[in-house]
């Protein structure tokens, strides 16, 4: 009987010790509570420390824990960040091995954990849900996801709960949203007598032209880009498919049934590939396309060699002489009509950016943190610094200071900002706000190419989608086989290794890979998020 006595004193003592916790850990959250001001600066009363772990790009301040802005933001808030930065090179293991063993930091920031791995934490209670902070202490991000339930909708996962802040474009912003966009080379286009070409016909016609010219002995590249997609992105569009933006690169919407589609055995898509096949075959694409390098593909650039290309601003990669030679190229229209430009991304451009974790004993006061970079002048101190250090204010707005935008030491102005705020690189849980922004795509030539291509954007691009736990590992095996089968034959297609002639076995080659159980898990996936 003297083992029974012992397993009771040994359960009653586990009991105590456990309620013992209870009664700690609620006094520590009533503490929290106490200390915490729930609008207003300070954040809280009491000074308190938050440990982050935080991704951090090449381009930004070497250390977080002395930068002008931040240790000004803490004599606001009495809160004291303590970053661990990660290079973004190795940050995907350091962040899985961290999450794995247990040993957690008060925050994830700028970590780009993927959707899969926010709602496996989530539901495990590794990551605490958003919802009601949100609604009581986030005054500024709680009035932009009513202004916007779309975005709402995007960060919301199947069971209810919104476990991390996004990196948001700003939807009112056509250039926010745009990924690379269309230039033309206007000297070339003055020298073979064209208008800038509006149809995929007229682009035949002026690559073809350019193709007999040179650029300082050497012969004009017609087309290209860092890459076969980016062609697409320009391409795509006059065909009718890829119609729900570039995040989702196999599906979009049947113009005709509104319903989901598998577009990469559309005849639409086929149509297109028969025409990137004329411009491939008669040498109007750059032939090494598949392989190039980006270095070859911005060597060629800064000789002036490219016709039409779809990339980035010009001026910043080719410099002032070369890039300023191009102009917006447009929306094409395609032989049935069809006149869009879909590399459009959705504003939920990334979702694992800021996700508070269940061992931080003060989550109101984190968010607060955030909250106020939702802010007006909080967007002002994130994006431009310090009043009178690296902007002033003017009557047409916040200018930053000549030191910034002239610097004497030659800096760029992200590499001047980059001495003073955490912003240039990296993926912030903010606001990209073209008012205050240094965003490349936030350029004058930018915002005159979005601007020029504005009526042709998609509307509702669709965000990544949530899966439940079975779907996911599922759609992850699917997803890479056929993903990599389209990659083949698309390219052999183009080239003209294998023959249109093959199509209809291609086509059910996919059927035979698992195509209908692929598009019944994206179905089920976008309905849930239609329903959110």
């Amino acid at each position: 009987m003297k083992w029974k006595f012992f397993v009771i004193v040994i359960v009653m003592f586990l009991s105590a010790c456990s309620e013992n916790n209870k009664e700690a850990d609620g006094k520590k959250r009533e503490e929290a509570i106490a200390n915490l001001n729930e609008e207003g600066m300070p954040i809280v009363d009491e000074k308190i420390t938050i440990d982050v772990f935080s991704g951090q790009a090449a381009t930004t301040a070497e250390d977080w824990n002395d930068v002008p802005m931040l240790n000004e933001y803490e004599k606001m808030t009495n809160i004291d960040m303590q970053w661990e930065q990660v290079a973004i090179d190795g940050l995907a293991e350091k962040r899985n091995l961290t999450l794995a063993s247990g040993d957690l930091p008060d925050l994830f920031y700028g970590t780009y954990l993927p959707n899969a791995d926010v709602y496996k934490y989530g539901k495990q209670g590794v990551l605490i849900p958003l919802n009601d902070l949100i609604d009581k202490y986030a005054p500024n991000i709680k009035n932009y996801l009513d202004a916007y339930p779309e975005i709402k909708q995007g960060i919301t996962f199947p069971d209810g709960n919104m476990y991390a802040i996004p990196r948001l474009r700003d939807p009112n912003s056509p250039t926010s949203l745009m990924d690379d966009k269309p230039w033309i080379n206007k000297d070339i286009l003055e020298e073979v007598g064209m208008d800038n070409p509006e149809t995929t016909e007229e682009f035949y016609a002026y690559l073809k032209a350019a193709k007999e010219l040179s650029v300082e002995g050497k012969d004009v590249i017609p087309f290209s880009s860092v890459s076969m997609d980016r062609l697409y992105h320009l391409i795509s569009g006059a065909f009718g498919v890829s119609n729900k933006g570039i995040m989702h690169r196999l599906i979009d919407e049947d113009p005709e049934t509104g319903e989901m589609r598998f577009y990469r055995i559309a005849d639409e898509y086929k149509q297109m590939l028969e025409y990137m096949n004329k411009l491939y075959t008669e040498g109007l694409i750059e032939q090494n396309i598949y392989s190039i390098e980006v270095d070859q593909f911005l060597a060629n650039g800064m000789e002036g060699r490219y016709a039409a290309m779809n990339f980035f601003n010009p001026i910043d990669y080719f410099g002032e002489e070369v890039g300023s030679r191009y102009i917006p190229g447009n929306a094409l229209e395609g032989p049935d009509g069809d006149k869009m430009f879909t590399a459009v991304l959705s504003p939920v451009n990334s979702l694992g950016h800021f996700s508070i974790t269940n061992v931080n004993e003060n989550p109101e006061a984190t968010l607060r943190w955030l909250d106020y970079f939702w802010s007006e002048e909080g967007k002002k101190m994130f994006f431009m610094g310090l009043e009178g250090e690296t902007y002033k204010e003017t009557a047409e707005g916040p200018k930053l200071l000549e030191e910034i935008t002239n610097n004497p030491n030659g800096l760029t102005i992200q590499e001047a900002l980059a001495n003073y705020i955490i912003n240039p690189g990296g993926g912030h849980p903010v606001l990209d706000d073209p008012r205050y922004s240094t965003a490349p795509e936030f350029r004058p030539e930018d915002i005159e190419n979005a601007e020029h291509n504005e009526p042709y954007l998609i509307d509702e691009p669709w965000p990544m989608f949530f899966y439940e736990d079975d779907e996911q590992s599922r759609l992850d095996a699917l997803t890479t086989d056929l993903s990599k089968y389209v990659g083949e034959m698309e390219a052999q297609f183009v080239t003209g290794e294998t023959s249109f002639a093959e199509w209809d076995n291609y086509v059910q080659t996919m059927k035979e890979m698992g195509l209908d159980e692929y598009m019944e898990i994206q179905k089920k996936a976008l309905d849930r998020y239609l329903g959110n």
